[in-house]
């Protein structure tokens, strides 16, 4: 939502000539005062990890450090960091792949990001009935697809219009891939905490190191053909779905 309310905010400050050190300043200003209200509504002890019922003993360093091998853990991080490259490629590079690729205004740029946002937001918000009705890897497949059709109408889609759509479907596509892998990497009570981790490194590995690599790949060949590397990655991600079925249970 908090990216939502951006998008507008960026293409309402474009449209209206507003600078991008006073606009940049204005969200510092709202972020930070946010952050001061709202961080005292957190329980105490969010995120940590409740051993007082378990017999078991707490995991050693070398224990958790297993973690990060475990094959299903590998598999999920590797779906994770493929969706969460769509995501992030989008956040980064959208507006300026529609100015760039379709030669519109930067205020049409910024609309297009905004339906991408607008599209992530839907799907976060009918997610969870999406999983309980179909299940984490039909889920997980539907989206990659979604994501892999969104982005083959914007690189090959001709026209603005025509791309606008093909954003919507990349941006639902991209919604589900992180925080549904998140919960598959929950499934084992024992190490959730190390596992989280680990998952959540992968996606943010690809927020951080994906963009520049996309924009290093834009710099040859154009920020549109580029987006080919995130089709490639979606469609590992959707591949590999399977591995985030439920553990012990029959369906998916």
């Amino acid at each position: 939502m908090g990216t939502l309310f951006g998008a507008i905010a960026g293409s309402v400050a474009t449209k209206s000539g507003v600078s991008v050190p006073v606009h940049i300043t204005f969200a510092a200003i709202v972020t930070v005062l946010s952050i001061i209200f709202l961080a005292r509504f957190v329980p105490k002890g969010t995120g940590k990890e409740n051993n007082d019922d378990s017999n078991e003993p707490p995991m050693s360093a070398r224990e958790r450090m297993v973690v990060w091998k475990e094959p299903r853990t590998i598999l999920i991080s590797i779906i994770v960091l493929g969706m969460a490259f769509a995501e992030g490629s989008a956040n980064d590079w959208l507006p300026l792949i529609m100015v760039d690729g379709y030669n519109v205004t930067p205020t049409m740029g910024s609309f297009a990001f905004g339906l991408f946002v607008a599209a992530i937001t839907i799907g976060r918000t009918i997610g969870g009935l999406l999983l309980d009705r179909l299940g984490r890897v039909l889920v997980l497949r539907i989206s990659a697809l979604f994501a892999i059709i969104g982005l083959l109408i914007v690189i090959f889609g001709g026209s603005y219009e025509f791309g606008t759509i093909g954003i919507v479907l990349w941006g639902l596509g991209a919604a589900f891939g992180f925080p549904v892998g998140l919960s598959a990497a929950e499934d084992k009570p024992r190490g959730v905490a190390d596992r989280v981790s680990a998952v959540a490194t992968a996606g943010y590995h690809a927020f951080l190191v994906g963009p520049p690599f996309l924009g290093f790949i834009g710099e040859m060949i154009g920020l549109l053909r580029a987006l080919i590397v995130v089709l490639i990655t979606v469609t590992i991600a959707g591949l590999l779905s399977q591995a985030a079925k439920p553990i012990g249970k029959t369906n998916n």
